[in-house]
């Protein structure tokens, strides 16, 4: 019997509502391969990092990208210094400025010229408290701001470790009866490197890649608070003074070198034993030395554990960049928080970070994949790294430099005015008219 008109319609009707609801997940805020969507992506990353990357980003579009209808789109290789430029450009709304990229490396520092205008995505909504917590905490916490939100997502970390030059330490120590484990504390540091002044014939002993992280460390280590809830420094204390006068002797002695540059130049022609560095640094550490009069010597490295100052608490800064999202719709804010699970996800990170100094960034891969990756490294020099910092994740807490509006020009005006007292310091002890550190702390309070 045939079907009746109005029947007919209203069936069509209902079948038509049926097919929306069934599709609509499609749309709007649901990812689906019916509806794909493509994000551009900018990063810093150059060599393995850069092939390993590409690698992974295939294998992501090929798989859980083709599966949920994303695509993830590099269009933009270059140096950090060229990145940031660009960046900057974009947010500052300069004339000719790129378009903003969906996803994009950088550090919090980027990130805050993005978060002052309201142009970056919060990303804790994307993430469980279980997700999380799988991350290690102050790698995640180095990505939050002020306001609570997590603008930075960890991929790849460092820490601080102290590069020995043990050729050169072992004659040193065989000559005067220095100990290895004096290296431990930065008062054994200042200790030996006026014994080694004093063997060598006025050769500098250690310097610091960062003179600000190490006071940063050591307040830390001591138990201080360095800053107010704006980022200015709070230096006049009995910690900082203790910090500053361990490291004035032994500079304004000589000692201690003072240099604009990574500590692995003086390393490479034999200026310094030993430096505090960062651990992605282990790649610019070869196994020779060449002088100054060009004599080339072979030597081998060791990692230690970042010093303490006594008494202190084991801390140890740790920093890295991270991926940042730009605001916008919630089913490009999803497709790209998807892919940023994927990547840091310890089996991805570590294919990342696997022949680099970086550190992965999950527990898991931090506890059990890193150890058993170990076993199969080749580069003596990665091998030693690591096994250091996991000595350190079991052994010391790791601290971030929050993200604070005064905080990055304020560390960077202390520095510079420490670095000021330091070369005043020395001069004034070569010209026969020493200045003490009191004098010199005072200089310097008066001065931040």
């Amino acid at each position: 019997m045939p079907m009746k008109p109005l029947r007919t319609a209203a069936f069509a009707i209902c079948l038509a509502l049926l097919m929306l609801a069934l599709t609509g997940c499609d749309s709007a805020d649901k990812l689906s391969p019916r509806d794909p969507v493509t994000l551009s992506m900018w990063h810093n990353y150059g060599g393995d990092m850069q092939q390993t990357m590409d690698l992974l980003i295939d294998e992501f579009n090929a798989t859980v990208g083709k599966e949920k209808g994303i695509t993830i789109n590099v269009t933009a290789i270059s140096s950090s210094s060229d990145l940031n430029r660009s960046l900057e450009m974009i947010a500052n709304g300069d004339p000719g400025a790129p378009d903003m990229p969906d996803i994009f490396t950088g550090y919090p520092k980027v990130a805050a010229w993005f978060v002052e205008k309201e142009k970056l995505l919060p990303l804790d909504k994307y993430f469980t408290g279980e997700e999380l917590s799988q991350y290690i905490g102050a790698f995640v916490q180095e990505g939050r701001f002020a306001d609570g939100k997590l603008y930075v997502f960890p991929v790849a970390k460092s820490t601080e470790v102290l590069y020995l030059n043990q050729t050169l330490f072992d004659a040193f120590a065989e000559a005067t009866g220095a100990e290895v484990e004096m290296l431990s504390s930065f008062e054994g540091l200042a200790q030996l490197s006026k014994m080694y002044y004093e063997w060598s014939g006025g050769k500098h002993f250690f310097t610091a890649d960062d003179w600000f992280n190490l006071v940063a460390a050591g307040m830390a280590q001591l138990g201080a608070q360095w800053h107010d809830e704006s980022g200015n420094l709070l230096l006049d204390n009995d910690a900082f003074r203790r910090i500053f006068e361990t490291l004035y002797a032994p500079v304004s002695e000589g000692g201690f070198a003072l240099y604009d540059g990574y500590s692995s130049d003086l390393s490479k022609t034999g200026d310094i034993i030993c430096s505090t560095g960062s651990s992605a640094g282990i790649l610019f550490y070869g196994d020779t030395i060449t002088y100054a009069d060009g004599t080339v010597k072979d030597v081998e490295y060791s990692i230690l554990p970042y010093p303490v100052f006594e008494g202190g608490e084991n801390w140890a800064i740790q920093r890295g960049g991270g991926l940042m999202v730009s605001k916008t719709s919630e089913k490009r804010a999803l497709a790209a928080t998807d892919f940023i699970k994927w990547l840091t996800a310890p089996e991805q990170n570590m294919r990342f970070i696997a022949s680099t100094g970086y550190l992965p960034v999950t527990k898991l891969a931090f506890e059990e994949e890193l150890p058993a990756h170990l076993e199969s490294l080749e580069d003596a020099r990665i091998k030693k790294m690591l096994t250091t910092v996991l000595t350190m994740y079991e052994e010391y807490d790791f601290f971030t430099m929050p993200n604070l509006p005064e905080l990055e020009s304020a560390s960077d005006r202390c520095e510079q005015n420490m670095m000021r007292m330091f070369q005043r310091g020395r001069e004034a002890n070569l010209s026969g008219n020493p200045i003490t550190a009191a004098e010199a702390l005072t200089d310097l309070i008066a001065q931040d």
